[in-house]
Parts: structure tokens; C-alpha cells; sequence
């Protein structure tokens, strides 16, 4: 598999940008989700356990109101660890203890022992923050905010209201309301922070990878562009050439052929594949003999040399033959030939270099238009995309294009 097809792969397992509010799209907030119920599940387990013993240890007292009550908060509060251990159903059985604990505490004066002392704390006082934690995880962030603030002073005024607004009760449940207070508004602070930051990262992945999508978009549109345009350049110039300097029946024959394989390579440009080629061995003698072809078609006096053994892939030889082809092109049209030489030269397994020279009156490369492509890319592009090199080399005594590719 070469490096490019490994790349398209890649890229085509990257979840589509256009997917706004996809699971894709929520990597990092899904992740953040699932650490705040396993944190919430670890904290309502610890304060649940100490709510649960504390109640227990009063089991003898209890009547059947009480251990309605116990039912109504513990069931939900079970239910709650399965669902976030699991990882389903988290928000449902969250907001179920929520809204279980506060009914419990609704009722709680009316079945609460009337002899409790002061400064001893129910086993309600243990689930407040926990149910302020289910909040986090089952309600917006105005519920969480309004719980954080509000379920402390609830539970402070049920208690109050167990002890007959006694003032023996106020110290007390001065302090637990602060602290349960303190910790709820710490909860859903660092709640909103982690899922701030979550939520920054989702989005900045997305505009990441919406913007490498546009830029790998344009990149695949100028790649297509400048492809189709070396073709044109290279098959339809040169068939315009052979059909402007036919003077014979065989000559136009000629030409006509050439202009019937153009078309055919323009019909097929879209299969990209068939253009690239493929990595079966070619031999560099075959290479030589693609040129000594394109030298009679073009009916020009050359000098062709080939040096050298051994083989590149496929798709390597189709791009330098086109490259040089291309060179071979250039000469005919700009030095009418003169001087024309090639040189094919194999370096066993490892490469191939060939040069096509002239002795043309040269050009300057750097005043040829941006809008020529016949060097910068049936020459230079073509040779870059197969990971060759192409150096071209021109001054008044003539033109030189070295074509290059290595194994690496």
C-alpha cells in the first residue's frame, strides 16, 4: 500500500465536519460526561453509605411512613450507581433521586422523631449534596445553580421545622446549611469549568478539522485541475504538433491516432487510479523505448542513449516517460529540435535518472507565466508527485531537464 493510499484511507476515517451535533463532533464532552458521573457515582456511594448507616441505626424507631421515606431516597440513590457504573441511563435515574430527595425532604417534618437532639444529624443531612451532585449530571446548568443555592436553605428550614424553630437548632443547622452550601456551589462550579473546557476542545477540533477538510478540498480541486491540464498540455499540444507537420497519409494517420489516444486519456482522467499506475516493476529499457516511440511520432532527429539495468514500479515510469515526453515537447517547439539528445540511465533496483537536452537559444524559467503548465507541472508537479525530482537547467547554448527518482 503506497503512502498516498494510506493517507485517503486516514482521511476518510476522520468523522465528517458537515455532522454538527454528531457523537462524533462531542469527543471530548462525552469523555467529560463520563468521568463527572464516575466521580458523582464515588461521592454519592460515600456520603450514601454514611446517609444509609446513620438511618439504620435508628431502624428500631422507624414506622411505616419513615420506611417509606428511606425507600423513596435509597431505591433512586441505588439505582443511581448502577446507571453511572454502567454508563446508561445516567441522567434518568439521576434526576429520580433528585426529585425523591426533595420530596423527602417536603415530608420529612411530619415523620422526623420529634426527640431528636440538636446536634445530631439526621441521615437526610448526608444526601444533600449528593442529590445537589445528581443535579450536575441530570439538569441544565440553572437547575444545578438553583439547587446548589436553594437545597441547603431547604434543608436547613425542614430542620428548623423538626425542632419547632427551637433556637437550640439554629446553631446547627447554621452550620450544616454553610457547608453544604459551600460544597454544592464548589460541585457545580467545577462541573461547569470541566464541561467549559470540554466543549472548547470539541470546538476547536472542529473547526480544526472543518478547516484541513476545506484546505485538503482545495488541495484535491488544484491537484485535479493541474492534472487535467498537464494532460491537455501534454497529449493534445503534442497531437496538434504531429497533425500541423503531417504532410504524408501515414504522417496524418499518425497524428490521428495520437488525437484519438488523447481523448481517450481526457475521457478517462477521473480514474485516478489508472493515471498513477501501480508498483509492478517496469524495466528501465522499456522506458527508453516509450521515448525512442515519442521521438519518431513527433518525427524529429534525436540522439536516444540508455545506460545502465534494472527496474522502477510502474507508476514511476509512467510519470518520468510523460515528464520527459513533455521535455522532448518543448524542444521540438521552442529549439525545433536542434540538438536534441537523450539519456537513459538505470541504477540497478535503486532509481533512474534521464536527461533530455537541446540547443536551443534557453529561456529564462522564472518570466515563463503562472499560467503555462507544460514545466511547472507536466515537468516539475509530475515528478514531485511520484517523489522524483526534476531540475531544468537553460542559457543560451541550450536546454537541459534532468528527470530523477530514487529508491528510498
Amino acid at each position: 500500500m503506497s503512502p498516498d493510499t494510506s493517507l485517503r484511507e486516514a482521511w476518510e476515517k476522520i468523522p465528517s465536519p458537515g455532522e454538527v451535533g454528531s457523537e462524533a463532533e462531542r469527543f471530548a464532552g462525552r469523555r467529560m460526561e463520563r468521568i463527572i458521573a464516575i466521580v458523582v457515582a464515588v461521592g454519592a456511594l460515600a456520603l450514601g453509605v454514611q446517609a444509609l448507616l446513620s438511618a439504620l441505626a435508628s431502624i428500631e424507631r422507624f414506622d411505616t411512613p419513615h420506611l417509606a421515606l428511606l425507600s423513596l431516597a435509597f431505591v433512586p440513590w441505588a439505582a443511581m450507581l448502577v446507571a453511572c457504573v454502567i454508563g446508561r441511563g445516567v441522567r434518568i435515574a439521576a434526576g429520580a433521586f433528585t426529585v425523591g430527595y426533595l420530596i423527602v425532604l417536603v415530608f420529612w417534618p411530619f415523620v422526623a422523631f420529634p426527640g431528636d437532639l440538636p446536634h445530631t444529624q439526621p441521615w437526610i443531612f448526608f444526601l444533600v449534596n449528593v442529590a445537589g451532585a445528581a443535579a450536575v449530571v441530570a439538569f441544565p446548568i440553572g437547575v444545578q445553580v438553583l439547587w446548589a443555592l436553594l437545597g441547603p436553605f431547604l434543608y436547613g428550614f425542614v430542620r428548623l421545622a423538626q425542632g419547632g424553630f427551637a433556637p437550640e437548632f439554629g446553631e446547627t443547622v447554621a452550620f450544616d446549611v454553610s457547608f453544604t452550601l459551600i460544597l454544592g456551589s464548589v460541585i457545580v462550579a467545577l462541573a461547569w469549568m470541566f464541561r467549559s473546557v470540554a466543549t472548547g476542545v470539541d470546538d476547536a477540533r472542529g473547526r480544526a478539522v472543518s478547516s484541513y477538510a476545506a484546505a485538503a478540498a482545495a488541495a484535491a480541486s488544484e491537484e485535479e485541475r493541474v492534472a487535467v491540464a498537464a494532460l491537455m498540455h501534454d497529449s493534445v499540444l503534442a497531437a496538434l504538433i504531429a497533425a500541423e507537420r503531417a504532410r504524408t497519409d501515414r504522417e496524418r494517420d499518425l497524428a490521428v491516432a495520437m488525437a484519438r489516444e488523447a481523448l481517450t486519456r481526457l475521457a478517462n482522467a477521473e480514474a485516478s487510479t489508472a493515471q498513477e499506475g501501480s508498483e509492478e516493476p517496469v524495466e528501465i529499457v522499456r522506458i527508453a523505448e516509450d521515448l525512442e516511440r515519442s521521438v519518431r511520432e513527433l518525427d524529429v532527429e534525436a540522439q536516444l542513449d540508455c545506460f545502465g539495468h534494472g527496474s522502477v514500479p510502474d507508476r514511476v515510469a509512467r510519470a518520468v516517460a510523460l515528464a520527459a515526453r513533455q521535455a522532448i515537447g518543448n524542444a521540438v517547439a521552442h529549439a525545433g529540435g536542434r540538438g536534441l539528445t537523450i539519456v537513459v540511465e538505470g541504477h540497478g533496483e535503486t532509481g533512474i535518472t534521464v536527461k533530455v537536452s537541446d540547443a536551443g537559444p534557453g529561456f529564462d524559467l522564472g518570466a515563463v507565466a503562472p499560467d503555462r503548465l507544460g514545466i511547472r507541472a507536466s515537468i516539475l508537479a509530475r515528478m514531485t508527485a511520484v517523489g522524483g525530482t526534476a531540475v531544468v537547467e537553460s542559457d543560451r547554448r541550450g536546454t537541459s531537464v534532468t528527470l530523477g527518482w530514487s529508491e528510498r
